[in-house]
């Protein structure tokens, strides 16, 4: 997340529930209104929690993820300060007797594992717990179920918390929650108090990320009414007595879900250091605490620094934030200086070689598409290879935020990655696929090709319920059935375990508006159209329809279908640079292929350069090094200036042969040309841009190949990341 992009709302507001936290354990306002400090540490300083806890979830939690990594990390991250925090208060735990008592072990486990070792400690456990609780619940379950499964974990805390007096006086709850407060003493914990808040945070994070938002007045309105009613909720509680705790509130949720939101709203620069002061302060103010009551007690100033709750609280208040301030800052000042005497840092993934995607070139395309297709008719984004060099997550992730809800790819490997991704809707195997592994197209809900008859028998015969598409053959001799087995795929209607969801076929020349290749294509789309209906004469529900990939959409628009099969263009470029269409869409490129100068190197003519001594100085020349190879999926066949890097708005031909990892340039006719800086094959630098056809075309192949061949050791970043 770049600074334009930074959620400063969110920073800002940790620092204000870090201080409402310290409310809870000072009771401001307890030595002038005993309602008062109740409203402010009972209701108000209620949101601090949820709010971290929220936090976390936004930056968390989510439907798509490549695997497990963040959530270790933060898994990690929260241990290694559980543990410190726990080190820090182990001689407060001494000097209180906390390690005495008959049950000390079995108290031990339950406090590391839900209450804290210290009374402000629980959030931490909890939030790990309620972390893998709230992760794997929309992994497996999706945002809708997943919060319907914590929402409900939340009520059962409810009754164990501000509703116990409720849940006391029906036998069986009580008896559930006796032996429940044996585990734990408290139902505010990482069980059924944190995921709901988390799951909420990410839920949030995904709407921003679609775009979609309550407008500010809303969110405003929202807020003003669900405070006023948990206002309400929290005093009429307290009237009826009925609270064993006061954690817990049914108004707490949509509290949180209007404050976070209007938080969202402020957006500008990150507030980093706010993030550590408020960590801080959550974890030392008790010791802060017992400091101010030490001081109080050494100077006879009880009265003032103890009795006085306000002068309590602000005295607690001050003390913590200076302290946090001075071991933030502190250990910014050491570790800075370490950091800097290291070796020097390059913005990450962008230390080599990288491609850089502008995913709001990529919105805009499937926009594109949408409005200029048949009503009724979906987009069917194709992820096969990497999503043609782009990244198959990256670019996934992208369309299923906008509502794409149905994908294509080559195997049943690249499949399995989508659903593992997070990837729902329909998932189009265009391949093969082993009639063995039913198994796996049946539990990751993938639809596969049928590739002919003897295929769909096969497949059939694993007895597994598997969705299918049947494929046609209508020119191409490919793979499919023939156009003349209509009888043959009226059979597979009827077979047991396939559900036929789909039929079409591939126009092999739809790429072309040469007359005899037009011809051809309107042939096939004749056979294709003809089966459908003399399926429809053998009484066959037609399922849905799709004839058209890119070029068959963008040279036969009119064609009547159910998906649009987009491959290449949806990524916005054509397979070669005088490809013309009848349909123009305003298709704009996602991806760059960056590298940067890491050696510029003078030569004298008559010296050579690279393997085979393939280039010789005829002059004396300014060479630049950079590390890109055919190993990263530069072909080769570009060596010896059959193309161009562009380096700060100039071409510069490459020279000598591409090696696997690094390449060299001849920047002897350009200006101002450094190491560190960046050079572009693909993509702009400064006002000139290197596009993918022109690049495919000088090493003799199309665009669809050249970018499916971009090796996996290049990073994906970002634009403007």
């Amino acid at each position: 997340m770049n600074d334009r992009t930074a959620y400063t709302g969110i920073d800002e507001f940790r620092l204000a529930a870090a201080l409402l936290v310290i409310t809870i354990h000072t009771s401001p306002l307890a030595s002038c209104s005993e309602t008062g400090d109740f409203f402010l540490t009972r209701v108000i300083a209620r949101v601090a929690v949820p709010f971290f806890l929220m936090a976390s979830g936004f930056f968390l939690i989510s439907q798509y993820a490549r695997d497990a990594g963040r959530l270790w990390a933060f898994l990690k991250k929260t241990a290694v300060l559980y543990g410190i925090s726990i080190a820090v208060y182990l001689p407060l735990n001494l000097y209180n007797g906390y390690f005495s008592g008959k049950h000390f072990l079995p108290e031990l486990i339950k406090d590391l594992v839900f209450d804290g070792t210290m009374y402000h400690l629980w959030y931490l456990p909890a939030s790990m717990l309620g972390a893998g609780i709230a992760w794997y619940a929309v992994r497996r379950l999706g945002f809708k179920k997943a919060l319907i499964v914590t929402l409900g974990l939340y009520a059962a805390g409810l009754l164990g918390d501000s509703y116990y007096g409720i849940a006391e006086k029906l036998p069986i709850l009580s008896v559930f929650y006796q032996n429940l407060f044996e585990i734990t003493d408290y139902t505010r914990n990482g069980i059924f108090f944190a995921p709901v808040f988390l799951v909420m945070g990410g839920m949030a994070a995904e709407e921003a990320a679609r775009g979609e938002s309550l407008s500010l007045r809303i969110c405003g309105a929202g807020l003003g009414v669900s405070f006023l009613l948990m206002s309400c909720e929290g005093l009429l509680l307290r009237e009826l007595g009925i609270q064993r705790h006061d954690s817990m509130y049914l108004f707490l949720l949509p509290c949180m879900y209007f404050l976070f939101r209007l938080l969202l709203f402020r957006r500008g620069s990150r507030k980093e250091r706010i993030r550590t002061w408020a960590l801080l302060i959550y974890i030392i103010h008790p010791m802060m605490i017992v400091g101010v009551r030490l001081l109080a007690k050494l100077t006879g100033l009880e009265s003032l620094l103890i009795q006085n709750s306000l002068v309590h609280f602000l005295a607690v208040s001050v003390l913590s934030v200076g302290c946090s301030i001075l071991a933030a800052e502190g250990y910014g000042v050491l570790y800075g200086k370490k950091k800097r005497g290291g070796r020097h840092s390059a913005a990450q993934g962008k230390d080599r070689a990288w491609i850089e995607l502008d995913l709001d070139n990529l919105r805009h395309n499937v926009n594109e598409f949408r409005n200029a297709m048949q009503p009724g008719c979906e987009l069917m984004a194709v992820m096969k290879a990497e999503a043609y060099g782009h990244g198959m997550y990256e670019a996934a992730v992208c369309v299923s935020r906008m509502g794409v809800n149905a994908f294509a790819v080559a195997s049943v490997e690249e499949g399995i990655r989508l659903r593992r991704f997070g990837i729902s809707g329909e998932i189009l195997i265009l391949g093969y696929t082993d009639p063995e592994r039913a198994k796996e197209l049946r539990r990751y809900d993938l639809t596969q090709t049928l590739i002919d008859y003897p295929y769909a028998r096969l497949l059939n015969q694993q007895q597994r319920a598997v969705k299918v598409h049947v494929k046609v053959d209508t020119g191409m001799h490919r793979l499919g059935f023939g156009k003349g087995e209509a009888d043959r795929i009226a059979h597979v209607f009827s077979m047991k375990h396939l559900k036929v969801c789909g039929i079409y076929t591939h126009l092999c020349a739809a790429d072309s508006l040469e007359a005899e290749d037009v011809r051809f294509t309107k042939q096939q789309i004749g056979s294709f159209y003809g089966l459908l209906e003399k399926l429809k004469e053998r009484g066959i529900a037609i399922p849905k329809v799709h004839i058209q990939s890119s070029y068959g959409f963008l040279n036969y628009p009119e064609l009547p279908c159910d998906y649009v099969r987009a491959g290449i263009a949806l990524y916005g470029v054509l397979s070669a640079p005088g490809d013309r269409t009848r349909l123009e869409l305003d298709l704009r490129p996602v991806l760059s292929l960056k590298s940067k100068v890491v050696l510029i190197r003078k030569i004298r003519r008559g010296e050579s350069v690279g393997y085979g001594r393939a280039f010789t100085a005829e002059r004396d020349s300014r060479i630049a090094v950079l590390p890109l190879g055919y190993g990263d999926g530069l072909p080769r066949n570009l060596s010896c200036g059959r193309t161009q890097a562009v380096i700060r708005g100039q071409r510069v031909p490459v020279i000598g042969r591409i090696c696997m990892d690094q390449l060299m340039v001849d920047i002897t006719d350009a200006q101002g040309i450094f190491v560190g800086d960046m050079a572009a094959f693909i993509g702009w630098d400064g006002s000139l841009e290197a596009v993918a056809p022109d690049l495919a075309e000088q090493s003799g192949t199309i665009t669809n190949e050249l970018l499916s061949r971009l090796g996996g050791r290049l990073t994906r970043t970002e634009a403007g990341m």
